[in-house]
């Protein structure tokens, strides 16, 4: 896939899911744009944020538990 310099973004998609997605934006008083906009910051923003490592076994002061 090529990416050009313009501002426009062209994707394909089946038509039941751009029906779909059309109705449910309609529902919400949102545009395709305005969706698009917001999830792609949301994206950038949470991909660019150093990750939290919750599955460490680090205790307090970084001490380790120990295996059982």
């Amino acid at each position: 896939m090529s990416i050009g310099s313009s501002g426009r973004i062209v994707i394909e998609v089946e038509p039941e899911v751009k029906r779909q997605l059309y109705a449910t934006l309609a529902r919400e008083g949102l545009t395709l744009k305005d969706w698009f906009l917001r999830e792609a910051q949301d994206y950038v923003e949470t991909s660019t944020q150093m990750p939290l490592d919750l599955a460490s076994n680090a205790g307090p002061k970084g001490r380790g538990k120990r295996a059982p």
